[in-house]
């Protein structure tokens, strides 16, 4: 077992884990700093107000460019010639820009006939939605780093832009406020896309001839891109359910709060298959690393599911004091949520990616809109009877229904592909 991890450890470390760790485990604290910062300069109803409309634009980012950096990152890996891997890189990055811009203009022409109860709401919509292209750019750039294999690159990308949001957050929200917040939001991703652009150096090309540009590239970006959106749905519904179901913005930034640590922590998953997506796609004939590989991945987050759940019951009160004492009251609903993130960990993190290496986005797409669907129903009840434990309890049980259903799922797949024994 201990040689297990071991290899485990230095494999990733070798592949320049270690910096996008540490690139991301700062991008997290900063984040946080972020939160608390704005939570003590904006009013909170108002910053609910903020919160709910970005809550939405969240959930279509991962829809920017229609998905297509999800194909460049699958089908890139795949592609052994660097003049095709830039041809793929320059027609993504051509229609993903004209995709961003066409998903602006429904979120802006949907948002205006709708009716939402908060003040204001459809204003930050509409400014909001412009992160979308921001979004999608710099994900872009960080896809073309892992498919160049320069994970140190990528993690600098991810330090620069956290540093520079709060950075932003802090002087344009003291400048501006609410408005200063929106702002900050939007830019961060840009302005770092556009820093770190020219480190690709990438030759750009007008013109694409490449055969793997066929209506399954598009297909499946685009079922990437809705399966994104439908996961992060699954994280932010609360939230919209909440504002919708019990009319108080305060409530809205009392969810977003206690449950900032637990999602946070989803970044130790994300840290490991940025750092290896590439690498075990490539290998994903390779019956026995895959085998290994999940073996390994599965002890590692076992032994830090245990580690986190004892500490964060243990220290669920104190944490949330950071917060403020009025919401040491919600201890309960903050270790549900970390109770949740461990079937992420163990079974969703790993399982729902090996889905996509053997192209089976289609399967990942339907765990999560199936998920969807019962998130709803059973917000829909618990919210109103239960209040945020009710929404706690929900997306901890979705959690780990997606994570067993993806763990199925692949073992399935992968055997009926490949006669796995």
């Amino acid at each position: 077992m201990i040689s297990l991890l071991k290899n485990f450890i230095n494999s990733f470390l070798s592949r320049a884990g270690s910096a996008i760790f540490f690139s991301t485990l700062l991008s997290r604290f900063f984040s946080f700093v972020g939160s608390i910062i704005v939570l003590r300069l904006l009013d909170n109803k108002e910053l609910g107000i903020i919160l709910f409309a970005y809550g939405i634009i969240q959930f279509m980012i991962p829809m920017g460019g229609f998905g297509l950096h999800q194909s460049l990152l699958r089908y890139g890996a795949l592609l052994t010639n660097k003049k095709d891997k830039e041809k793929l890189f320059s027609y993504v990055l051509k229609n993903g820009i004209i995709g961003s811009l066409i998903l602006i203009t429904m979120v802006i022409i949907v948002g205006y006939f709708i009716s939402f109860k908060f003040n204001k709401t459809f204003y930050y919509l509409s400014l909001l939605s412009v992160a979308i292209l921001s979004n999608f750019l710099f994900e872009l750039v960080k896809t073309q780093f892992r498919l160049q294999h320069k994970n140190t690159l990528y993690a600098k990308a991810e330090f620069f832009q956290s540093l520079l949001l709060i950075v932003l957050i802090f002087i344009l929200t003291v400048y501006f406020n609410e408005l200063g917040y929106v702002f900050a939001l939007i830019c961060s991703p840009l302005i770092t896309a556009i820093a770190f652009m020219w480190k690709l150096k990438v030759k750009l090309y007008l013109k694409n001839d490449l055969s793997i540009t066929s209506l399954n590239f598009w297909k499946f970006g685009f079922l990437g891109g809705l399966s994104n959106v439908i996961t992060q749905l699954l994280f932010i519904i609360d939230i919209i359910l909440i504002g919708e179901l019990m009319n108080d913005s305060l409530m809205v930034t009392q969810y977003k709060y206690i449950s900032i640590i637990p999602f946070s922590l989803l970044f130790l998953p994300r840290v490991f298959i940025a750092a290896d997506f590439v690498s075990f796609t490539e290998k994903i004939t390779d019956k026995k690393y895959v085998k290994n590989y999940i073996k390994s991945y599965k002890l590692f987050f076992s032994l830090v599911s245990v580690v986190i759940f004892t500490l964060g019951y243990l220290f669920r009160k104190s944490i949330l004091m950071l917060f403020g004492e009025e919401y040491v009251k919600f201890s309960d609903s903050f270790l549900i949520l970390i109770f949740g993130i461990i079937g992420i960990f163990i079974f969703r993190g790993i399982y729902g990616n090996l889905l996509s290496s053997i192209g089976k986005m289609t399967i990942n797409y339907y765990i999560v809109l199936i998920a969807t669907i019962l998130n709803l129903i059973s917000n829909y009840y618990l919210i109103p009877s239960y209040g945020l434990k009710g929404a706690a309890i929900t997306t901890s049980s979705i959690m780990w229904l997606t994570g067993i259903a993806s763990w199925v799922s692949f073992n399935f797949m992968y055997h009926k592909k490949y006669s796995v024994q």
